[in-house]
């Protein structure tokens, strides 16, 4: 916890102002016992009222300083909390954004949420704690104690006493209490991660009507989750009630000796009024003292998780290269082998293996294989999504690991098999690729994808697009992503299945399309299950099991390739294949 606190350093200022004031609030209130002793036994003993007026209105006066001074501890406070919170979830952000694929598949979507959210929430509340209390509270109980001592000597070891005791009850319940909040913070993990997918496939639960099922699931997690919380409740409750009892014997203690030292002379009633004080603000200094430390246990297992994904280095980073343009091969793939995780396993963990391929500059390249043959993990490799676990993988006749990242995938325009879209107009969307593209080359980049309905609705380039495009059809989605990744005017143009929504006769037109556009400049590698989609393709290849199992033109592997002919007989007549 302690080493994210560097975030903190542009606020040196307020973290000593704070807990300044903090501390001058917690000196008033030390000071007021006394004066109240010594209205009690000047003041109303002698009946002096004037006296009696004097000294309240220091303490009204003292009141007020002391809250002032808290006021501006709380402004200090919540500045220093909000701008650690900002600094450190936009240093996370930015991480999160720089960690390859990898890094991000192992903490997954949903823990990441979780930790960039709730986390630094409870980081930002234990800094504001620790500004406003953390120095307070203590202070509060060794001066309670120290003027106890200045009071009666002999009375001050109740209050000795007292604060041991209350002090090992502190640790029997934060020792008890602690692992539960670790456990807490894995469980609403899983809470988020099935909120997230309930919310996404809100369509596919209702199709399939698994409500229910979904239902059921959500309030295990959550009844998980809440017996956790129940029993650190139940062991937390403990607290306040001991404290209270012990608090009260020795108020209980102070009236007993204490009366006795009055009767003998040794005390005078006032004093007694300011021991009880005293043993109160011992009380809730100390139970505030409890608060904080459940408060930084729980700190202290969100820093542990956002530690762990700082700490998290990024497996891809770039070079310095940007490649050889006249090289006629764009892309080639020389003895990969690629294994998800850390590609320590055998063999045949392996999702591809001794993948040897050329494709030339202008080509259009078909893949196609079965579902889990390697087809998406292949070209995931091209724009270093991951890094190949053996062998190398070349743009341009240079390794895509010298690449500037920045540099490689500007060539590389992607349209992954789910077409995400971001909530924003159509132009906005558009201009991911080019942030200067004008309105007619967006135009040009929506005709060659088939997205003339863009062009239908009233508000055209303006038409706002809900988050992921929901007010769009599974096919508009698609076609606008692939007219995303035209505008950046890529060199290589990866088709991840994506017109797998498009009717035949628009994937048809969107082909001949992308042929004229490319104009034999651009190449594009198109990944598809339909066999009519790739058989004009310069060079097709066929996966099997993560392996190629033949390479060559649609009537070659026709006639020589088993797995390709398969494919092409599942979907067409003899006769039309041919």
């Amino acid at each position: 916890m302690f080493s994210l606190f560097r975030y903190l350093r542009g606020y040196r200022k307020e973290l000593f102002l704070g807990p300044f004031f903090k501390l001058v609030e917690a000196v008033f209130e030390l000071i007021i016992p006394l004066i109240m002793a010594d209205i009690i036994d000047t003041g109303i003993a002698r009946g002096d009222t004037d006296y009696v007026y004097r000294m309240g209105g220091l303490m009204i006066a003292l009141a007020a300083a002391g809250l002032a001074s808290a006021l501006i501890c709380q402004y200090f406070a919540a500045k220093t909390s909000q701008g650690f919170g900002t600094v450190l979830r936009s240093e996370m952000f930015a991480h999160i954004h720089a960690m390859s694929q990898a890094e991000i598949d192992r903490f997954g979507v949903p823990s990441l949420v979780t930790r960039l959210t709730n986390d630094v929430n409870q980081l930002q509340q234990a800094v504001a704690m620790l500004i406003r209390l953390a120095i307070r509270a203590p202070f509060l109980v060794i001066g309670a104690i120290v003027m106890a001592l200045i009071i009666d000597p002999y009375m001050s070891l109740i209050f000795i006493a007292a604060a041991i005791v209350i002090a090992l009850v502190l640790y029997a319940i934060m020792t008890r209490t602690v692992p539960f909040y670790r456990v807490a913070q894995k469980l609403l993990d899983n809470v988020s991660l099935l909120t997230r997918e309930t919310l996404s496939g809100t369509r596919v639960i209702r199709a399939f009507s698994k409500q229910q099922t979904e239902e059921e699931q959500f309030e295990q997690a959550s009844e998980e989750l809440r017996q956790t919380l129940v029993r650190v409740g139940r062991i937390s409750a403990l607290l306040n009630p001991m404290t209270f009892a012990i608090v009260n014997l020795g108020i209980i203690a102070i009236l007993y000796f204490g009366g006795l030292n009055v009767e003998g002379g040794l005390l005078a009633q006032g004093d007694i009024f300011a021991l009880v004080q005293y043993m109160n603000q011992i009380m809730l200094a100390l139970v505030v003292v409890a608060n904080l430390v459940i408060l930084f246990t729980r700190a202290g297992a969100s820093a542990t998780r956002i530690k762990a994904v700082l700490d998290a280095k990024p497996s891809i980073t770039g070079g310095s290269g940007e490649g050889h343009p006249e090289v006629p091969t764009a892309v080639q793939f020389e003895n990969v082998c690629f294994a998800y995780g850390d590609g320590s396993g055998r063999a045949e963990k392996y999702a591809l293996r001794n993948i040897n391929l050329k494709f030339e500059r202008g080509q259009t390249i078909g893949i196609i294989g079965g579902t889990g043959s390697g087809k998406s993990t292949l070209v995931d490799l091209i724009a270093r999504f991951y890094d190949a676990t053996e062998g190398a993988v070349y743009v341009d006749g240079e390794n895509v690991k010298d690449y500037r990242l920045d540099v490689l995938r500007s060539r590389i325009g992607i349209v992954p098999q789910h077409a995400q879209l971001f909530a924003g107009t159509i132009r906005q969307n558009m201009r991911w690729g080019d942030p200067n593209a004008s309105d007619e080359e967006i135009r040009r980049a929506l005709s060659v994808a088939q997205a003339d309905f863009v062009f239908d609705h009233p508000d055209g380039l303006d038409r706002y697009v809900e988050q992921d495009g929901r007010n769009l059809s599974g096919g508009q989605r698609q076609r606008l992503t692939i007219a995303r990744a035209l505008v950046g005017d890529p060199q290589i143009l990866i088709l991840d299945d994506s017109a797998s929504a498009l009717d035949f006769a628009t994937d048809a037109a969107l082909r001949k399309a992308l042929a004229a556009y490319g104009g034999g400049h651009i190449t594009t590698i198109m990944v598809s299950q339909r066999a009519s989609t790739l058989r004009s393709a310069d060079q097709i290849v066929v996966m099997d099991e993560g392996a190629v199992s033949g390479v060559g033109t649609h009537d070659e592997l026709f006639e020589t390739n088993n797995v390709y002919r398969e494919i092409c007989l599942s979907q067409l007549t003899e006769k039309e294949a041919a």
